[in-house]
Formats: C-alpha cells, sequence, structure tokens
C-alpha cells in the first residue's frame, strides 16, 4: 500500500473531523471527498487505480481555496488481504487520528459494476463482488473499530436503490450490494451506542459506459425526470455524519425512483 502525503493546510492548528473513504478517486468517492473537504474534515482518500484522479480533486481545492486541503491518499487494492491490512494499520497508526480523537466517518463506497447475463457469472466475479462489498466494509469496520468508537464516529455503506428489484445482468452485483445493505443494518444494532451506521442508496446518477440505453429507459420511470448528480449523493452522505440521532437509515437518492411503480 502507499501512502502519498498531501498536506493539512486548510483548518490548520483546529480540532478536525476524520474520515476515510474507499474508492475516493471519482464520480461519488470524489465528490463526497471534495464536499468534506471544503467543509474542513481531514479525509483519507483511498484508490486503487485512481491515483491522478485524486491528485487532481486536491490540485483543485488548493486553485480554489489558496491553501493544501488536510488529506491523505491512500493506494491500496482491497482484493488483497495484504494490503487491507496495511491499510487499516496505516490509519490507525497514523498521527493525525491520534490528535483529532478517532475517527470520524467510515464511507463504504468503493464499488464495481459490471453486466454479465447470468449463465455466463464466473465464482472469480461473483466472489470479487461479496469480496468489495461485503467484505471489504466488514474488515474495515472490524479493523477500525476502536478508532470510531473513541470519535463516537459513523460508518456509511454506499448500497443501491435497485436492491429488491430484478435487474437482467446484476445478480452478481444486486446480491452482493443487498449484502452491505443488510450488514449495515445489523451493524447499526451491533455498534450502538458508540458508532452510528447507515447507507446511502443511489439511484440513476452516472451512467457506465456500458450502460447508457438501460441508464436512458430507467430516467423514464424516475419521477423527478432526470438523473441525479454526484453532489446530490455527497449532500446524503454529509447529512448522516452531522445527524448524530440518525442510524440504522437508509436515504435513497434517487429522484423518487425506488417508490416508482
Amino acid at each position: 500500500m502507499n501512502s502519498i502525503h498531501e498536506g493539512r493546510g486548510f483548518g490548520r492548528g483546529m480540532s478536525q473531523r476524520v474520515a476515510l473513504i474507499t474508492g475516493s478517486g471519482k464520480r461519488i468517492g470524489a465528490a463526497t471527498a471534495s464536499l468534506l473537504l471544503s467543509e474542513g474534515w481531514f479525509v483519507f482518500l483511498h484508490v486503487r487505480n485512481s491515483l491522478d484522479e485524486a491528485q487532481t480533486i486536491l490540485q483543485d481545492f488548493h486553485d480554489k481555496h489558496g491553501v493544501s486541503p488536510a488529506a491523505e491518499i491512500l493506494q491500496a487494492d482491497l482484493n488483497s488481504d495484504e494490503e487491507i491490512s496495511s491499510l487499516i494499520d496505516t490509519v490507525l497508526r497514523h498521527e493525525i487520528v491520534e490528535k483529532n480523537g478517532g475517527l470520524h466517518a467510515l464511507v463504504h463506497n468503493a464499488s464495481i459494476y459490471n453486466s454479465t447475463d447470468f449463465e455466463e457469472v464466473s465464482l472469480e466475479t461473483l466472489r470479487l463482488n461479496n469480496r468489495i462489498h461485503i467484505e471489504v466494509p466488514f474488515l474495515l469496520t472490524q479493523g477500525l473499530l476502536p478508532l470510531l468508537k473513541s470519535a463516537q464516529g459513523c460508518v456509511i455503506g454506499m448500497v443501491d436503490t435497485s436492491v429488491g428489484r430484478a435487474w437482467k445482468g446484476l445478480s452478481h452485483y444486486t446480491a452482493s450490494k443487498a449484502g452491505l445493505r443488510q450488514l449495515m443494518i445489523n451493524l447499526a444494532g451491533d455498534l450502538a451506542p458508540e458508532v452510528r451506521v447507515n447507507c446511502v442508496g443511489p439511484g440513476a446518477i452516472v451512467a457506465a459506459e456500458w450502460e447508457s440505453e438501460h441508464f436512458e429507459s430507467v430516467l423514464q420511470s424516475v419521477p423527478l425526470g432526470r438523473a441525479g448528480d454526484v453532489e446530490d449523493v455527497a449532500k446524503a452522505v454529509q447529512f448522516l455524519l452531522d445527524s448524530p440521532y440518525l442510524s440504522g437509515q437508509i436515504i435513497n437518492v434517487d429522484g423518487g425512483w425506488s417508490i416508482a411503480p
């Protein structure tokens, strides 16, 4: 695992809330990291391959605010037990968590999303989806629990509005996201009262390259009649982090799609 230190210029000398966001180089993760940075958080931006994109987030922050962001990029392959252990150890031992009383937010945003006909789903694909969407959130939450308890922090699982619906070619994906959703609900009970746990369920936000036609068809059934923005999801995360009496909740950011006939 590689750690790229970027600075603590924004909010220097002040007590800060500290967050770890997995998969924070692009899309929803990037928007969430940018929002929390703008609110004065110290953010660990986890990436696997999106190192350039993460550095761009920090450069954009510097260009806008004139100071370096309070952030550090952590590069790790979440499919590697060794690199997960290294990621956990890096955060546990980091001076910023000791200085600020622990880890205030753990956002399980890392995800994989590909369509494959059921007959062609390999065991490797099934296991990788379960690994990223269930095992990794379990392991990270477990490993970082002392810091979360110390800060009375909040864990957020990025689930999916499509859970509970039948979607052709996505059985491996929706099943694993349903597992993440249930894990988060269970942990909301297991970790109370020290740690809160919630979920955000994005709907039609940003189309993957392979699903443009399907994405447009989904928009036809969205009551608000349009796609959402990644910033909409980031604001839902921020709301949950700032709401100390909310736990065990799922906020669907989907323009009403989850209640559409």
